[in-house]
């Protein structure tokens, strides 16, 4: 044997002996259920008699035997409804949750929230932009209902929580699992209405794949999150959302505005283009104060040229650019203030 190879099978033999390669500790992880389909049974297609039934946390975490293997866990039933009847309110609240949590126990190593796949995507970046701190947040869910034949919830679980006491998921913010991969919160969309795999992140890819023995993650940690402070915040501004389409009128625009929207983001045609009439509209409406964000309508792709009358949301699309003004107003109702914080947002990775 070479020395070269002698000196190999020494610094192996060391390698394994040491503490350092004994097992360490398992991290502590607390989920949050908010319901879903992931935690429902029943008639949940409607082609059956009964009802749709609840499932509570504690029973989500028996149907993925081995959870206790990765993690300390504790859980807690937060809310337990669709994701349809999530939105502002119930944003804040949870947000405060884990600020709360984190703050409170410096052992955490992350946490995880079950939710419901419809606006999966708003919550994780409304977390996102205002969890403080380096601790992961895993949003999971199921497109199959709990006592569904190949039902998807159980591995989502168990991936999400191997995701949020993995040291490094450590700063990446709030990210989504779904069916074996991990993404961004702000780069994460629904594509599809049954699909397992319809979460996507159009143009960006998932941040990691998760594996059975590991995770591989595809992207260095972000430098710096700039995240809003909503502790003391009760409700936030009204900010709606107008779609563009052929021969599309004043008329929703004009009722935003009645309704004391603070402001509007347009689901645009293309690059954020709107039809004659919507244009009159929008200059009414940023005359009085009203915010403008001008998204698009395809799913995919950059919107630029902020201006003075209207910013561009980048590649954001539009329910996330309505959840970053919303937060952007509770900070001012300056555009061109607002014009600088989507451009920190949707510049490169986040």
């Amino acid at each position: 044997m070479t020395l070269a190879n002698r000196m190999a099978v020494a610094v192996v033999a060391l390698i394994t002996a040491s503490p350092l390669h004994a097992q360490q500790p398992k991290g502590e992880v607390l989920i949050l259920a908010t319901g879903g389909t992931i935690a429902s049974t029943g008639n949940y297609y409607g082609d059956r008699g009964g009802a749709v039934n609840k499932v509570s946390v504690e029973e989500l975490e028996k149907a993925a035997p081995g959870l206790e293997k990765l993690a300390q866990l504790s859980a807690e039933q937060f809310s337990n409804v669709a994701s349809g009847a999530i939105g502002p309110p119930q944003w804040l609240d949870l947000s405060r949750r884990i600020n709360t949590a984190f703050h409170d126990r410096s052992s955490l190593s992350g946490i995880v929230v079950t939710h419901g796949t419809d606006t999966m995507e708003e919550t994780s970046f409304f977390l996102d932009l205002t969890v403080t701190g380096d601790h992961p947040v895993v949003v999971t869910g199921a497109m199959r209902p709990a006592d569904a034949i190949g039902a998807d919830g159980p591995a989502n679980l168990f991936n999400a929580v191997r995701a949020a006491a993995a040291p490094a998921s450590r700063g990446r913010g709030t990210m989504v699992l779904m069916d074996d991969r991990l993404f961004a919160a702000r780069e994460v969309t629904k594509t599809n209405t049954t699909r397992v795999e319809t979460f996507q992140a159009p143009e960006h890819g998932p941040l990691a794949i998760v594996d059975h023995d590991t995770i591989l993650f595809n992207r260095a940690r972000p430098s710096a999150r700039h995240t809003f402070d909503v502790s003391n915040l009760r409700e936030l501004p009204r900010v709606e959302i107008i779609y563009s389409y052929g021969g599309a009128d004043s008329t929703l625009i004009d009722a935003a505005v009645a309704a004391g929207a603070k402001g509007i983001v347009v689901a645009g045609v293309g690059a954020g283009g709107t039809t004659p009439a919507q244009s009159t509209a929008l200059r009414r409406a940023a005359q009085k104060g009203v915010v403008i964000v001008m998204s698009s309508r395809t799913g995919s792709g950059r919107v630029s040229g902020s201006n003075a009358a209207r910013i561009a949301a980048g590649d954001l699309n539009v329910q996330k650019a309505r959840i970053l003004l919303m937060l952007a107003l509770t900070t001012s109702s300056d555009p061109k203030e607002i014009a600088h914080l989507f451009a920190e947002h949707t510049a490169g990775d986040q």
